[in-house]
């Protein structure tokens, strides 16, 4: 510091760099509200999920957008905040994916004190989430959930 009280050299300055990452997606239409979606098949699976693992108390189906499409949640849950949530775990894991090289988005699991919540990729219009308690067994949940999220981008692909 001089006498007048400021600095002698400059304090560094970030450096504008070039992205690495690809342009952006243009998502497509929203598919909450669908009336053409074949609502019945799609509870279906959700439903087989949720007796196929113990442990599991719902599964929602939202866009990647946020929006619910369908669930079959408790009685009192918030699924529509649970589709938000899910879109934004897409949305931190598809980040991550760009960032290190590693492709699209999957799955991801977050795990707190008294149970799960899995994001599973269903296309790139919808993701399937799965909430369960802390003795669901995780890896019967990551044998299972894929195989309905195939099932599902079928369904929403004949509805759409």
């Amino acid at each position: 510091m001089n006498a007048s009280g400021t600095y002698d050299t400059a304090l560094p300055r970030r450096v504008p760099r070039t992205s690495t990452l690809p342009p952006a997606e243009h998502l497509p239409a929203s598919l909450a509200g669908n009336l053409s979606l074949p609502y019945g098949a799609i509870d279906t699976e959700l439903s087989e999920l949720r007796l196929q693992i113990p442990g599991v108390n719902g599964c929602v189906l939202g866009g990647v957008d946020g929006l619910l499409i369908t669930h079959n949640m408790p009685e009192g849950s918030r699924p529509e905040d649970l589709a938000a949530l899910a879109a934004s775990t897409f949305g931190l894991g598809r980040q991550v994916g760009l960032s290190l090289g590693q492709g699209p988005f999957r799955q991801s699991t977050v795990r707190n004190a008294g149970g799960y919540l899995s994001v599973y990729a269903v296309n790139s219009q919808a993701l399937l989430a799965v909430v369960g308690e802390d003795a669901v067994n995780v890896a019967r949940l990551h044998l299972n959930a894929p195989a309905v999220a195939e099932r599902l981008a079928v369904l929403l692909g004949a509805g759409g």
